[in-house]
């Protein structure tokens, strides 16, 4: 990576037109850091490329693919999606492993959504050991660090990027064909540290993003696509989750979320990105979800399982094109 390209990955999100970077001598003393929210940090922060991207890098030289699954909406199903794309992958692929990162450290939910809410993470000589769903499934998340479900992280940036960094330096995935992470809503603190330790490694990574179809989301999840393409974070597509709701009993759809602009597939045209698809609104998911239970499982039937399938074909091809 050139000196160059390391200062133009280092400028935060905020800065002004003609900021020299993090890494630079002159960060927080140029005349275009007049006014920046970010001088102090840059003035007194350490210079130069962060040490722990090559650490992540030497720590995940086994993860064949990483997932970013990202929505700059919140409440559009990121975790849902996560959930169902890592389950119907390691059920489809079971000499394949699959891992989860939870990295929504305000909100993790996937302790819940795959049903291990209480489980506890073992340190050994290797790092923290992440919690299996299945024999090839396994997860970590900040929710098994916590005293109790209802506790609060109440952390400023530094911190959420400082617990990140640690998960993917100090958890021992072994061997993964793909690690799939979970993130917040936002082009926040979060998805620069991800993005900034993924682009470095070894192996393909993408984002696969999330919305609903009605415009509301849709403005946010335009933003998300712009952010992924001033990061350099390759799109592997948009997910249009809660299309239409299926009624369980006779089938009959309804536009619970009205696609008055077009929904994803329109936006998908008009931003050039790939759309991978739709998954109805089943409320046994939602169930399923809150009980940590297997959805691909306990109604393998259902019209949301059957467009998850081509979903995950999609995705797939994209990384073992």
């Amino acid at each position: 990576m050139s000196s160059a390209e390391v200062t133009a990955a280092a400028k935060p999100a905020d800065a002004p037109e003609h900021c020299p970077g993090t890494a630079s001598e002159s960060a927080g003393k140029a005349s275009a850091c007049a006014g920046c929210p970010n001088q102090q940090i840059c003035a007194t922060g350490p210079k130069g490329p962060d040490p722990s991207i090559a650490l992540v890098k030497e720590k995940l030289r086994e993860v064949r693919n990483k997932v970013l699954v990202l929505s700059g909406k919140g409440g559009v199903g990121k975790s849902t999606v996560t959930a169902l794309l890592s389950r119907a992958m390691a059920q489809h692929n079971p000499d394949r492993n699959f891992g989860v990162l939870d990295i929504d450290i305000c909100g993790p939910s996937q302790p819940r959504v795959l049903g291990v809410l209480g489980e506890q993470v073992h340190q050994s000589g290797s790092g923290w050991s992440p919690v299996y769903i299945e024999d090839n499934l396994s997860l970590m998340s900040i929710g098994f660090l916590l005293g109790s479900p209802d506790d609060a992280i109440i952390w400023r940036g530094p911190k959420k990027n400082g617990m990140i960094r640690q998960f993917l330096t100090e958890v021992d995935w072994g061997q993964l064909d793909y690690l799939v992470l979970d993130t917040p809503p936002g082009t926040s603190d979060e998805h620069l540290s991800a993005a900034t330790f993924l682009k470095e490694t070894d192996g393909r990574w993408g984002a696969v993003l999330v919305t609903t179809p009605q415009e509301v989301a849709l403005l946010d999840v335009r933003k998300e696509i712009t952010f992924c393409k001033k990061m350099a974070i390759p799109v592997v597509g948009v997910v249009e989750n809660m299309s239409v709701f299926v009624c369980p009993k006779c089938t009959a759809e309804s536009d619970i979320f009205p696609a008055k602009t077009g929904g994803a597939e329109r936006m998908c045209a008009d931003m050039e990105v790939r759309y991978l698809g739709k998954l109805p609104l089943d409320p046994r998911l939602a169930k399923c979800c809150d009980e940590g239970k297997d959805f691909l499982a306990e109604h393998a039937g259902s019209p949301t399982v059957t467009a998850l399938k081509g979903i995950v074909a999609r995705v797939q091809e994209f990384f073992e094109a």
